[in-house]
């Protein structure tokens, strides 16, 4: 067998005995069969960062069936600890078994205090594969999983998207919970398993081990020596030779279904429906990680449709929410509170003349708005975005302005809005740290720098129909030009540092979001494809680091509108074309949500 190495990142930290855990068991497979003589590790996630040292709490050995206990009494760090387990090692059995120290599988448990014990703990190449995806942006080697302290809730619905991939008793995919809302990644997960099956099912033969450990090597890297840091190589590094690796996938069967042919990458992606959603435009995520979309209007074109997704694509209101009357909505923008900002373009005559309103609901999908928020200039309004202060900025498309709204939704702006001469079309808002407003204009070449009070304007020739806008933690503004099919950035103080980055997809590009490391994402319009840019901080700004084609363009995804990124690293994407909301799970460094000015990481 493949010998180990020693582990160069740091020893797990002992525990600090605060918090004594319950009993549970579970069992080690390779395929449908026992692995014995593995190692189990239970390990408690770091709070110090992402991909921080964990606590090592307890080791216990498989036996001859491949099973461990593990009694009450171990201490956790905290109540809330968040746990996994890790087996190293071990054998399949007979007369000539030897050990396998290429072996390394892992599964997760969740919260030390809410450990359900009535079922066995199932690890095997399938919990392997959910536990890289769903911990991508935690998880650097098998003893380094964490997260900083302030963002309990991303590495808390990362645990939960490990349980929404896998069945944490059963082995299988997806969980027992994903919602039959959602089209099942199964296929995909399992070519992932059956690729790591060729070598935990090795016994005198070390070349599939060999050869996968080479095959999942990214260029000048070091070669991985066990199956589980195999899989976050090529999580890590989605372009990883699908090919070569499918092709040694498919001589096991030990998984089904699994992918009848080789993938454009190891990106994992999921479609969910329901809630109300159809024609999906805009949509933001809440502090919890709950993400809302807002539908253009219903089937019956008489109302505009709010719908509310949980961390892991479940619908959490059967129909969504509604406000009489109101309908033709792009934009919807999330406060501080949670509470939920959708600008709709009509409305009945009674309310703002028909010229559309803004409609508020709580966390809990409650209007707040009444027959919703209709002064300060509301004309059409299409977009909406917050300031750290609290303000809204409402983007008028009707007359070409900007209303404000206090957090009430008392009107700030004069009942003529906010107006400058650059305005043609406006359709999209981003607000910068200093608290201006950048507009971009559907059919024009510039952007638009409005100061906070709504007085003075800034025109920054600089872009072809900039349909989207995104600002990053340094302050330049990063714009995707629908009819360019490119992306410009521009400094804080309006100078132009390109006027269109191309390459990695880019094709009719419309969402766009920064995430917490700077790196730019795309959603493209006319393309079915992600795209991904080195950001601002980079060496090569604007530089693609998603294939040509982009990420995942077997995706079929359709007209993709609006993007965002949530605080455990999943990006999400609306559909319009086919009333799909599109997770791509772990791909993204977190952010801080909701979005309240530039990105954060959390």
């Amino acid at each position: 067998m493949v010998q180990s190495q020693p582990d160069p990142h740091p020893t797990p930290i002992p525990p600090t005995n605060t918090y004594l855990g319950t009993a549970f068991s579970g069992k080690v497979f390779s395929g449908a069969t026992p692995i014995q003589g593995a190692s189990i590790q239970l390990y408690a996630a770091g709070t110090s960062g992402n991909g921080s040292a964990a606590t090592s709490l307890v080791t216990f050995i498989t036996d001859a069936t491949g099973s461990f206990s593990v009694p009450a009494g171990y201490s956790c760090p905290s109540a809330t600890s968040q746990l996994y387990l890790i087996a190293r090692g071990g054998n399949l059995g007979g007369p000539t078994a030897t050990n396998n120290p290429a072996i390394a599988l892992a599964t997760v448990l969740g919260l030390c205090n809410q450990l359900n014990v009535s079922s066995q703990i199932i690890i095997n190449e399938v919990s392997t594969a959910a536990t890289a995806w769903g911990l991508a942006q935690f998880i650097t080697t098998e003893a380094n999983l964490g997260a900083s302290a302030t963002n309990i809730s991303g590495l808390s619905n990362a645990f939960s998207t490990v349980a929404n991939l896998v069945n944490l008793t059963t082995g299988t995919s997806p969980g027992a919970s994903f919602p039959v809302t959602g089209a099942s990644p199964a296929a995909k997960i399992h070519t992932l398993a059956n690729l790591l099956h060729t070598c935990t099912s090795a016994t005198t033969d070390t070349s599939p081990c060999t050869n996968l450990f080479n095959l999942a090597t990214p260029s000048g890297a070091s070669t991985p020596t066990d199956t589980f840091a195999t899989a976050l190589n090529i999580v890590h590094n989605p372009a990883l030779n699908p090919a070569g690796l499918y092709t040694q996938s498919t001589t096991s069967t030990a998984f089904t279904p699994a992918l009848s042919t080789a993938p454009a990458d190891w990106t994992l992606f999921i479609h969910y429906t329901g809630g109300g959603m159809f024609e999906p435009g805009a949509l933001g995520i809440d502090s919890t990680g709950n993400i809302w979309v807002s539908s253009y209007t219903d089937p019956t074109g008489t109302v505009g449709i709010a719908t509310k997704f949980s961390p892991t694509g479940q619908p959490l209101l059967a129909n969504g929410v509604s406000t009489t009357g109101l309908t033709n909505s792009y934009g919807l923008a999330i406060d501080a509170s949670d509470n939920v900002w959708i600008p709709y373009e009509k409305s009945p005559s009674a309310i703002n003349k028909g010229l559309g309103a803004v409609a508020e609901y709580s966390s809990s999908g409650q209007p707040l708005s009444g027959t919703g928020f209709a002064n300060g200039g509301l004309n059409f309004p299409i977009a909406a975005a917050f300031d750290p202060n609290g303000t809204a900025w409402i983007v008028n498309y009707g007359n070409a302005s900007l209303t404000t709204l206090s957090s009430t939704g008392q009107p700030l702006s004069p009942e003529t809005g906010y107006t400058a001469a650059s305005f043609a079309f406006p359709t999209t808002v981003a607000i910068d740290a200093s608290h201006n407003a950048w507009i971009g204009d559907q059919n024009d070449d510039a952007i638009t720098r409005i100061s906070p009070d709504g007085t003075q304007s800034l025109r920054v020739s600089c872009c072809n129909g900039p349909n989207g806008l995104a600002i990053d933690q340094r302050g330049n503004i990063w714009a995707a030009n629908f009819f360019g099919d490119s992306v410009s950035e521009i400094s804080t103080s309006g100078t132009v540092i390109s006027s269109g980055y191309t390459g990695g997809g880019i094709l009719h590009p419309q969402g766009i979001a920064i995430d917490g490391s700077g790196n730019v994402w795309v959603a493209n319009f006319r393309g079915s494809s992600l795209t991904q840019l080195a950001g601002s901080a980079s060496n090569n700004p604007g530089k693609p680091i998603s294939p040509t084609a982009g990420w995942a363009p077997d995706s079929n995804m359709l007209e993709a509108f609006a993007l965002a990124i949530d605080a455990s690293g999943n990006l999400w994407i609306t559909n319009f074309g086919d009333d799909t909301l599109t997770e791509f799970v772990g791909l993204a460094a977190p952010v801080k949500t909701p979005l309240l000015g530039p990105p954060q990481a959390p």
